[in-house]
C-alpha cells in the first residue's frame, strides 16, 4: 500500500486550520519538515518543533521537543497562525503534484499563486523551496503544493 505522506500532512494542517486548532502534531520525515520550514519562512505558521511524546505525570502523553528526534515515534509540531481578530493565514493549502501524476516545472514555467499573494513549494536539486526563491536561483523541479 502507497501513501502520500506530504497530502497527509498538508490535509491534517487543512482540517486543523478549519477548526483553529492553535498547534497540530503529524509524524515527522525530513521532507515534511522542509515543507513546514518553507511554511514558516513564507510566514504562514508560526513555528514548528520536533520531538517525540513522552509519559506525563497523569500517564497522558506529553510532547518533549528534541532537537534530533528521529525514527518512527517523531513528531512535528506546527503552530498554525491567525490573525489579530481570529482570521485563518492559510486560506487554501493544495496538493499540486501526486504519486500518480507528477508535477514538473522549469523555472520559467513557475508562475506566481494568486498574484504573489500565495506560494508554490517546489522540491528543486538544492532542496525545497518556495517558487520565489526557486525563480530567483534559476531552479526548475517537482511542484509539491500551492499555498495562499
Amino acid at each position: 500500500m502507497m501513501t502520500d505522506s506530504i497530502a497527509d500532512l498538508l490535509t491534517q494542517i487543512r482540517n486543523a486550520n478549519r477548526i483553529e486548532r492553535p498547534a497540530v502534531d503529524v509524524p515527522a520525515t525530513r521532507m515534511k519538515q522542509r515543507v513546514v520550514q518553507v511554511l514558516k519562512e513564507e510566514g504562514f505558521i508560526l513555528d514548528f518543533q520536533v520531538g517525540k511524546m513522552a509519559p506525563g505525570e497523569d500517564g497522558h502523553p506529553v510532547f518533549q521537543p528534541e532537537a534530533n528526534a528521529s525514527g518512527s515515534k517523531a513528531i512535528l509540531r506546527i503552530y498554525l497562525k491567525y490573525g489579530p481578530e481570529g482570521e485563518r493565514v492559510i486560506r487554501k493549502i493544495d496538493r499540486a503534484s501526486r504519486p500518480g501524476r507528477r508535477l514538473y516545472r522549469r523555472c520559467d514555467q513557475l508562475e506566481p499563486v494568486l498574484d504573489g499573494l500565495g506560494i508554490a513549494i517546489v522540491s528543486t536539486s538544492r532542496g525545497v523551496m518556495s517558487d520565489r526563491q526557486a525563480r530567483s536561483q534559476r531552479l526548475g523541479g517537482e511542484l509539491l503544493c500551492t499555498v495562499w
